[in-house]
């Protein structure tokens, strides 16, 4: 049973507050009206939470929220204010609390944050635990995964297990959706390699046609082709002793899935317009967001390519299945989006943050990022309101995309359909901003338009504008 200890110096306030707790039956509750004896008795007794008033004599509620986040960190703080105290409790999270409520206390909110906070301490601990674990106060680690903002469990683990991968070297197929951070994890995996001093090149391999793929892989001759007017050392070459990224991997046509898969049976390849063999030593690391087990079986995709690629493989969940994550890289990206637009944004108002957490976010840490970055340029207060989110979110607070994308009866595809049109709406029909919403390329919102048989002109359900010149390029 989690122990709680309410400290305010209103004997009334902490009648009220064991009452309400009680109810519960989950807690185990001490109270303290006397500000003096609070950093004895925290020191001498361990709790799991401390509701702290913020107005009291003696010793402040800053003095102790400042004691407890340097001498006891992993006790979490949920302050208490009076309603004409909401400066003081921004301040008091700028300091570390983990939220604030103000006097009097609705019930059901309050042990709703209680349960927020001790979820929040519990997993800490098991982020503390886990970082021992897999060696993430090691320099290098810290700075490989410094892009990563995590607290979930069965991730941490995912990237403990990538630190094993690199030591290695294994080629890697990394998989999952789009923007999850698959390249994120391939610089990783670079940096902390013995080819951590040698090029990572990062290349969307989808985007080579197989008559072109020649060409930029292996290079290219003097007089190979009209227009080679000068030899050109290709990726292979360029990246000799380090790391060859391949993105997208699972789109490439045939034709290049096998040229690829000679030069990394052999290790050898020859320039176009050249009969010297030459070879490279590169780690090749792929990333997809196909299930290339489905890509096989329709024959999308070569079987033996997949094993070459595959010899360690690393998925990465998508952001709805990582605990806790929303809100914390909510937060993370407010406070960076906020700082460059030279504004105060302190919080995040507890319907945004619902919103954010019940949207299926099929653009991941992508599609967050974006929603954060336009929603700090729209507020005008210090936390972050319904009104600055974008209006597809707004309109689809009971459900991902307006009610459509919980009807009962609709595909898969069907619903895909939907949210992809829904997005057009939103951009006013600009593919550009709808993949970069939508945390696709341009290329695979253009795919999946015409898979899904949507007008490319008018692809959303009004009538979107025409697109705008940086559509175009």
């Amino acid at each position: 049973m989690n122990r709680i200890l309410v400290l305010d110096d209103d004997t009334a306030v902490l009648n009220c507050f064991v009452t309400l707790l009680a109810q519960t039956g989950r807690f185990e509750v001490e109270v303290l009206s006397d500000s003096t004896k609070a950093l004895p008795t925290l020191a001498e007794s361990r709790f799991d939470l401390l509701l702290l008033d913020m107005d009291m004599p003696v010793v402040s509620g800053m003095e102790v929220l400042r004691h407890v986040k340097k001498h006891l960190p992993g006790l979490e703080v949920v302050v208490i204010t009076g309603v004409g105290d909401v400066e003081m409790a921004v301040e008091a999270m700028k300091t570390g609390a983990y939220d604030y409520l103000c006097k009097p206390v609705d019930s059901e909110r309050l042990v709703a944050c209680i349960d927020r906070a001790l979820e929040r301490a519990r997993m800490s601990e098991e982020l503390h635990q886990l970082r021992e674990r897999v060696g993430a106060q090691d320099d290098r680690f810290r700075e490989a995964f410094k892009g990563f903002v995590t607290q979930d469990p069965n991730l941490l683990r995912t990237l403990g297990n990538a630190e094993q991968i690199a030591h290695s070297d294994n080629n890697v197929l990394i998989w999952g959706e789009s923007g999850t951070g698959k390249e994120l994890v391939a610089r990783a995996l670079h940096a902390l390699s013995r080819r951590a001093e040698k090029p990572f090149l990062a290349v969307n391999a989808a985007a080579f046609a197989s008559a072109l793929f020649d060409s930029h892989f292996f290079g290219h001759e003097r007089g190979a082709f009209t227009g080679a007017d000068s030899a050109k050392p290709g990726l292979f070459e360029e990246a000799d002793g380090g790391t060859l990224f391949l993105d997208e991997i699972g789109d490439i046509e045939l034709p290049v899935q096998s040229k690829l898969l000679r030069a990394l049976q052999s290790g050898e390849y020859f320039r176009l317009g050249s009969t010297r063999k030459r070879g490279a030593d590169v780690r090749i690391i792929a990333a997809t967001n196909k299930d290339l087990d489905v890509e096989i079986e329709e024959g999308r995709f070569r079987r033996d390519l997949y094993y070459r690629l595959a010899i360690s493989s690393i998925f990465i969940p998508p952001l709805r299945e990582r605990r806790g994550d929303v809100e914390l890289l909510a937060y993370h990206l407010l406070e960076r989006f906020a700082k460059a637009n030279g504004k105060v944004i302190h919080g995040i108002a507890d319907p945004v943050l619902e919103i954010l957490e019940g949207h299926d976010l099929p653009g991941n840490v992508r599609e967050l990022e974006n929603i954060i970055a336009s929603a700090v340029v729209l507020e005008s207060s210090d936390t972050l309101s319904l009104d600055a989110l974008p209006p597809y979110l707004k309109k689809g607070a009971a459900g991902p995309v307006g009610a459509a994308p919980r009807e009962v009866g609709k595909t898969l595809a069907e619903v895909e359909a939907d949210y992809i049109r829904a997005v057009l709406d939103h951009t006013g029909g600009n593919k550009s901003a709808a993949a970069r919403m939508l945390g696709i390329s341009r290329v695979g919102l253009l795919a999946k338009l015409k898979r899904f048989g949507l007008d490319l002109d008018r692809a959303g359900r009004g009538a979107p504008a025409p697109d705008r010149a940086e559509d175009k390029a």
